[in-house]
């Protein structure tokens, strides 16, 4: 399928590894210039080798931290013609409220909550004073519609930004603009790996059985990130062009199977 993305531009956060890689990589698969943004120069340094070699695009790459405004401030003057904002900066701890401390809680927020806000507030400025359109996808995290007392702080961050990225999507298209959010269940990133790897050492006795402990997960597996990077891409793509103000939640159901006893 056809997406027309070539010789658009997409920046993306978060996008050393994980599924911000992944959403990079489909983008420039489908011929967009890439601007990869994350705090370790060395692994977007490894992340641009890996992109350059897939066509004829352009690729740069960012080192910031996306917590402090000023460098996102910094980021949307220097690339004003974004086409594509993909932001997923950012992992929110896990822990009850009282395990998550002050100081950890707004550290969390600062990158993801305030982060994700202040980059729409300055890309969908330039997006809008420019004229030709544009699209912004909010990588989220399905703990805000199914909200978990032991990830407290992750479930109201992200229900925040569901509720943000509806309001503003449903603003968006008097501007001519999009705003979207996808909804992530369990992906197999390093992170759930290790994770994985540590319940299963706890429960198995073998932290190398860690993809038995996936057994009651939808389909017996975690999500893949390319299944996360290529609702990323439809999604912003003209084929999506009447969507906005909307959430996708790409879990394999677990959200749906709840039970009322």
């Amino acid at each position: 399928m056809e997406l027309g993305l070539r010789g658009r531009r997409a920046l993306v956060t978060g996008a050393s590894k994980g599924i911000g890689l992944a959403c990079a990589e489909t983008l420039a698969a489908e011929g967009c210039d890439i601007v990869l943004v994350a705090r370790s120069a060395g692994d977007l340094a490894a992340a641009a080798a890996r992109l350059r070699g897939t066509g004829n695009i352009a690729v740069s790459t960012r080192a910031l931290d996306l917590s402090d405004s000023r460098s996102i401030d910094a980021l949307a003057a220097e690339f004003p013609d974004t086409d594509i904002l993909v932001n997923n900066a950012g992992a929110i701890p896990g822990g009850s409220l009282d395990e998550i401390d002050e100081a950890r809680w707004r550290a969390a927020w600062d990158l993801k909550v305030f982060g994700y806000i202040h980059m729409c507030r300055r890309f969908y400025a330039s997006m809008r004073d420019r004229g030709t359109g544009g699209v912004i996808v909010n990588v989220i995290g399905a703990a805000g519609e199914s909200p978990d007392a032991d990830y407290i702080a992750g479930s109201a961050g992200n229900a925040s930004l569901m509720a943000f990225t509806r309001a503003l999507g449903g603003r968006a298209p008097a501007d001519g603009l999009r705003v979207v959010g996808i909804n992530p269940g369990p992906i197999l990133t390093d992170r759930l790996e290790a994770l994985l790897r540590r319940r299963a050492g706890e429960t198995l006795g073998d932290p190398g059985r860690w993809r038995e402990t996936m057994a009651d997960m939808p389909f017996g597996r975690a999500g893949r990130v390319e299944e996360v990077a290529a609702l990323v891409a439809f999604l912003a793509s003209d084929l999506s062009g009447y969507t906005s103000g909307t959430v996708v939640t790409v879990d394999g159901g677990m959200a749906s199977r709840r039970k009322a006893f």
